[in-house]
């Protein structure tokens, strides 16, 4: 078993060089939403919840991305209700949310 339920990276990557990048989508302000939601709602910790930040995860095309672990799914999101249907279907339920996946 792993130490976490379910780990999550955001991207919050930023480029310079025009390419899109998941940092202007708002990713870390995204980021920062998730991880108050999950300590709010008692999910952080061992066992539970972590959210993290990562650099490029070489999906910026697709952005903004996170992608949950140990599942290894892989989200595009656009709003706070997105996020909202990823950590209740997904991280309390169980169930992966379809509409957001990337491939």
């Amino acid at each position: 078993m792993s130490y976490y339920r379910h780990h999550l990276f955001f991207c919050v990557n930023e480029r310079s060089d025009g390419r899109p990048h998941c940092a202007q989508h708002g990713a870390k302000s995204m980021r920062d939403y998730m991880k108050g939601r999950v300590k709010a709602m008692g999910l952080a910790g061992p066992g539970g919840v972590r959210v993290n930040t990562a650099g490029c995860l070489d999906r910026c095309d697709k952005g903004p991305v996170l992608v949950v672990y140990p599942e290894a799914v892989w989200y595009t999101f656009v709003d706070h209700d997105d996020l909202e249907e990823i950590l209740q279907s997904h991280l309390i339920e169980g169930r992966v949310v379809e509409r957001l996946l990337i491939d």
